[in-house]
């Protein structure tokens, strides 16, 4: 009996909880609450979408879709535009021209992707606007990067104290030419075996004394080197 009566108290609670707490319109249109279509509709439309930008600015966004902004939706640079798109004379969209706004996305953070274009913003041009040198709408740059430190600079300032500081990066990557022109489309090449490794640290490899050596038959199973020496700080093991 006793037991009885706590379900039906807590049978009790939970019908009344329900009708205080749950929306009327819960459960209409499956689980959703049905006015929120609504509310949602009824608040102001502030973005225009990179359709409405198009119509009006075709040579832009054609030169947009071929450069490596192609992704990029313009409101994200020039801020909400349904004003703009409704009156075009009337209500100009935002032209960032300072610095920061394109270190939103271009300063050097070291979580960023590898390879994904960055600068230390006292150091690159400073007290220039970025748009003296690159076209916001095709950002390549004026000039190809000669070295791979333009954006790999957190890997070259490891390896510039390692063992492996002297090492060309070509010594173990085969880097497409076009790779520093479109860096994403053409992808360098990394060693894929413990062989190649070996050419310099096997026991019988043609290299220089002071070389570390080790016997690739023995040496860590089936492990290949880099799952346990980074390769341009190989002393962190």
């Amino acid at each position: 009996m006793r037991l009885a009566i706590v379900f039906a108290v807590l049978l009790a609670a939970l019908v009344t909880a329900r009708k205080l707490f749950v929306p009327k319109t819960f459960g209409q249109m499956g689980h959703y609450r049905a006015a929120a279509l609504d509310f949602i509709s009824a608040q102001p439309v502030n973005y225009a979408g990179t359709a409405a930008c198009i119509e009006c600015h075709p040579d832009v966004a054609e030169t947009k879709n071929k450069s490596f902004h192609r992704g990029l939706a313009c409101e994200v640079c020039h801020g909400a535009a349904a004003g703009h798109a409704a009156d075009p004379a009337g209500v100009k969209p935002q032209i960032p021209r300072e610095r920061g706004t394109c270190l939103f996305c271009h300063e050097f953070l070291p979580s960023r992707p590898t390879g994904f274009p960055q600068i230390i913003e006292r150091l690159h041009n400073t007290m220039q606007p970025c748009t003296q040198c690159h076209q916001p709408h095709d950002p390549t740059p004026p000039v190809v990067p000669s070295t791979c430190a333009a954006c790999h600079e957190n890997i070259v300032r490891i390896k510039s104290v390692s063992h492996h500081s002297r090492l060309e990066c070509e010594t173990c990557h085969e880097v497409p030419e076009k790779h520093r022109e479109n860096p994403r489309l053409f992808l360098p090449k990394k060693p894929t075996d413990r062989e190649f490794c070996g050419k310099c640290h096997a026991t019988d490899a043609k290299s220089a004394k002071e070389i570390p050596r080790i016997d690739l038959a023995t040496h860590g199973g089936r492990l290949v080197c880099w799952q346990c020496h980074y390769p341009h700080y190989p002393e962190a093991s």
